[in-house]
């Protein structure tokens, strides 16, 4: 039996769980009352609650199907979240109590910084460190150009423009986006924007796509400068060039989550129907078997 581990960022369950969440993002730290009070109303505007614990659910659940087929149970998938439970920690333990040998720990960002998903298997090395008996581990660092991953981008973006008519089709350009990272990761010639440029440009080449640009959202609240340029600056820009039709696709993100609901479904809608901006979002990749499918594929090639 070969255990897979996916790793996703955490959600609250609750506004009541909003708090401890911020907390534990921050290291510790309470946030102060005006950061935790925009943070609760950004989880209000989207119904108290992120999806993403339910989606990663669902994605396991699926994944541990496609996995299997017909050749009865090989693999057990798990979750782990980073900030929320169920926490990373808790869920390697549990790997190794239920006796596997071997694991494929793989964060589901599909773009390699040492910052975020170089974190994700530091912190499932230092849990393997404080076992008698951990399971040999596996880590899938960056699947930013697999190509059935392009292909399910390539697909959603396809189904946004379709909502579309031919007129707008004709003068579309598109948005492909990714959650910033403090812009000091260019100092350790991090991989990550060369990455994100390369899923772009892949999808762009499928969804043939003639019209696009590359943004960054959902910058940190700190004092340190993130990587650029911003979401909704280029919005305004394209606004300011004459472009009246945008389809946005996160390819950063693989799940509904607040940065997808609120920063573009609520912030990004709000600055477009403000500009006069006819503004589509492709849909999240969630558990879509193309989707599905494309994980099995990056698993198995390291669980081999």
């Amino acid at each position: 039996m070969i255990g897979v581990l996916l790793m996703a960022y955490g959600t609250p369950g609750s506004l009541d769980e909003v708090e401890a969440y911020y907390t534990h993002i921050r290291g510790g730290r309470p946030p102060s009352r005006e950061l935790l009070d925009e943070l609760m109303e950004r989880y209000r505007a989207i119904g108290g609650r992120s999806p993403l614990l339910d989606i990663t659910r669902r994605q396991a659940t699926a994944l541990e199907r496609e996995l299997n087929g017909a050749q009865g149970e090989a693999y057990r998938v798990y979750i782990g979240m980073k900030h929320a439970t169920p926490f990373i920690a808790d869920t390697v333990a549990q790997m190794a109590g239920d006796g596997l040998s071997h694991g494929v720990a793989a964060a589901l960002a599909p773009h390699y910084s040492r910052m975020s998903v170089g974190g994700y298997i530091n912190t499932v090395k230092k849990v393997l460190g404080t076992l008698p008996a951990p399971p040999s581990m596996t880590f899938v660092e960056s699947w930013h150009d697999h190509p059935s991953f392009l292909e399910a981008l390539a697909e959603v973006v396809a189904e946004a423009l379709e909502r579309l008519s031919e007129a707008e089709r004709s003068s579309v350009h598109a948005i492909f986006t990714a959650h910033s990272l403090p812009a000091r990761i260019l100092e350790w010639d991090d991989p990550y924007p060369r990455e994100l440029r390369r899923t772009c440009e892949g999808v762009a080449r499928l969804a043939k796509v003639k019209q696009w640009d590359f943004a960054y959202q959902s910058a940190g609240r700190t004092a340190d400068p993130w990587l650029g340029p911003d979401l909704k600056e280029v919005l305004q820009r394209l606004h300011a060039e004459g472009k009246r039709v945008v389809v946005i696709c996160p390819v950063g993100f693989v799940a509904d989550h607040l940065e997808v609901l609120y920063d573009i479904d609520v912030e990004c809608r709000q600055l477009a129907a403000s500009l006069g901006m006819r503004l589509e979002r492709a849909p999240s990749l969630n558990d879509r078997p193309r989707f599905i499918a494309a994980l099995a594929e990056i698993v198995r090639a390291h669980a081999q």
